[in-house]
C-alpha cells in the first residue's frame, strides 16, 4: 500500500472546491441575480482538465457577457454517469467516454437528434488512444497485446459494463487479435479471454483502475487511457514506464448539451457555448497540456514530443459505429459477457 498521497487529488481539490458529485440536483438555479449554475457530467480521467477548463471558462464567460457562471462537476465510469443522468441527475452537458453513452441519453430523449453533428469532429473536442503503464523496469517484459495473454502477468483493466474507456481497451485488444489471426474469430475469442483471465481486478471506472494500480500496487500492468498513463508519469517520473501497443484504437470522448435539463435549467445559451469553447485555441492548448489529444491538428503537432503521433490505431467505424459496436461485444450476453464467463 502507498504511503505516498496522490498529489493530483489535492491540485484538483484546490481548484473545485466547490466541485461535487451530484445525483438529482437541479443546477439551473441562481445563486444570485448574476451567477449561472451549469452541471458537466462527465467520465473519470477528466476530473483534472475540467478543474482547470472551468476556471478557464469562467474567466472567459465572465469578459464576453459580464455574467457570473459556475460550473458543477461530477465524475465517474462513463456507462454508469450516463444512467445517473437517466435516473435524475440534471446535467446541463455531458462529457463522456464514447458517442454510445450519449447515445443512451438521446434514446429517452433528453437530447435533441443530430447531437454527433452539433460540434466539430463528431463532437469530440479531443481524442486519446490506449496505452499500458508498467512499473519501472518492466520486469514482465511487456511490449505488447499478446504479452497480456502469458501466464503470470497480472492485468488492470475496468469493466465494460460501466466504464468507456474499459469498453475503447477491449476493442483496442479485439484489434490486434484480428488482425494477428486474420479475422478467425474463434481464435479471436480465445486470444481475449486468455487476456481477461489473467486481469487480477475489474474496477468501475477508469480512475478506479488506475487507483488500484498506482496507489494499492496491484498488478504488473495498467491498460490506460493515454492521458491517464501521462498523468501518472507526471506524478511519479521515476517509478513507471508507458508502453504504445503495435495497434491501439483512436478512443473519441464525446460532448452534448442534455437539452431536456438545459431548456427547464435555462441554460442552453450557456452550455453551448460552454461546448464550443473546448474548441478554441488556448481551451486546445489546455487540452493538449493535460494530456489529452487536441483536434485542433495543428496544436496537436505541438504536442510531438508528449504524444506518439505515428502510433498506429484503428477507429470505431472499423466496429461499424458505436451503437453496432455496443450491440455486438457489450449488450448484455454479447460477445464480452460470452468471453467472460468462461
Amino acid at each position: 500500500m502507498r504511503k505516498k498521497t496522490w498529489t493530483r487529488k489535492l491540485a484538483v481539490a484546490a481548484l473545485l472546491a466547490c466541485a461535487v458529485l451530484v445525483t438529482g440536483c437541479g443546477s439551473g438555479e441562481k445563486k444570485d441575480a448574476d451567477t449561472i449554475q451549469m452541471t458537466n457530467v462527465s467520465y473519470d480521467p477528466t476530473r483534472e482538465f475540467y478543474a482547470f477548463y472551468n476556471k478557464m471558462f469562467e474567466d472567459y464567460y465572465k469578459e464576453k457577457t459580464g455574467k457570473k457562471v459556475e460550473i458543477t462537476q461530477s465524475h465517474g465510469g462513463s456507462g454508469s454517469q450516463a444512467r445517473s443522468v437517466l435516473e435524475g441527475n440534471e446535467a446541463d452537458v455531458v462529457t463522456l467516454a464514447l458517442a454510445h453513452d450519449i447515445t443512451l441519453i438521446e434514446d429517452q430523449g433528453l437530447i435533441e437528434e443530430g447531437w454527433l453533428e452539433e460540434f466539430e469532429g463528431n463532437s469530440s473536442p479531443y481524442t486519446s488512444t490506449i496505452v499500458f503503464l508498467v512499473r519501472k523496469g518492466n520486469e514482465k517484459g511487456i511490449q505488447d497485446w499478446e504479452d497480456l495473454t502469458k501466464s503470470g502477468v497480472d492485468v488492470i483493466t475496468p469493466d465494460p459494463k460501466s466504464s468507456g474507456g474499459a469498453c475503447w481497451n477491449f476493442l483496442g485488444a479485439w484489434e490486434y487479435a484480428d488482425r494477428k489471426f486474420g479475422g478467425d474469430e474463434a481464435k479471436i475469442k480465445e486470444f481475449v479471454g486468455d487476456l481477461y483471465k489473467n486481469v487480477l481486478v475489474m474496477d468501475s471506472g477508469a480512475r478506479g483502475a488506475t487507483t488500484t494500480f498506482v496507489e494499492n500496487g496491484q498488478g504488473d500492468v495498467l491498460i490506460a487511457w493515454e492521458n491517464e498513463a501521462l498523468l501518472t508519469l507526471k506524478e511519479y517520473p521515476d517509478e513507471y514506464e508507458l508502453i504504445t501497443p503495435s495497434v491501439s484504437i483512436k478512443a473519441e470522448p464525446s460532448v452534448a448539451i442534455v437539452d431536456e435539463n438545459a431548456k427547464k435549467n435555462g441554460t442552453q445559451e450557456v452550455a453551448k457555448e460552454y461546448l464550443q469553447y473546448l474548441y478554441s485555441e488556448d481551451a486546445q492548448k489546455l487540452i493538449g497540456e493535460n494530456f489529452y489529444r487536441p483536434s485542433n491538428q495543428e496544436i496537436l503537432k505541438t504536442f510531438g514530443e508528449t504524444f506518439d503521433l505515428s502510433v498506429e490505431m484503428c477507429t470505431i467505424d472499423d466496429f461499424g459505429g458505436w451503437d453496432q459496436a455496443y450491440e455486438d461485444y457489450f449488450a448484455d450476453d454479447k460477445i464480452f459477457d460470452e468471453i467472460y464467463s468462461k
